[in-house]
């Protein structure tokens, strides 16, 4: 199996993996999501929802190489074609696993997702943390 793949896995055995369009969709507005992914073989009215959903929440929107029929032997349900990463840690190591194979189509996100999962290390470390919607508490 995939190594990439088998981050998702343990993405959704910690609870960090938002499974299926209003799952996805759900976290991203609540601010959670950190990566929006989206199947090779997903709707484009689905691929643009996920898009969007992005957009609005700053996370990253990728579209794997992986059909929906992989994401759903992963996640043990059904064949989503969209999923959300709400640890920014794991997104950036499913990001960076994505790039190692595929460097040309991935490796800027993947070092932006980097870059976010250091500063939310050092927020932690400092006492201070994210309440959704860029606000901040400590």
């Amino acid at each position: 199996m995939n190594r990439s793949l088998q981050l998702l896995g343990m993405a959704k055995k910690a609870g960090f993996l938002a499974v299926g369009a209003e799952s996805a969709s759900a976290a991203a507005r609540l601010g959670k999501a950190a990566a929006v992914i989206s199947a090779c073989d997903a709707s484009e009215g689905s691929i643009r929802r996920a898009r969007a959903d992005s957009i609005d929440c700053g996370a990253e929107f990728i579209v794997v190489p992986f059909t929906k029929f992989e994401l759903g032997n992963v996640t043990g349900r059904g064949s989503p074609g969209t999923l959300a990463i709400t640890d920014a840690g794991l997104a950036s190591a499913f990001l960076g696993k994505l790039a190692e194979s595929d460097p040309e189509r991935y490796s800027q996100a993947a070092e932006k997702l980097a870059k976010t999962a250091e500063q939310l290390k050092k927020r932690k470390a400092a006492g201070v943390r994210k309440t959704g919607k860029g606000r901040t508490a400590i």
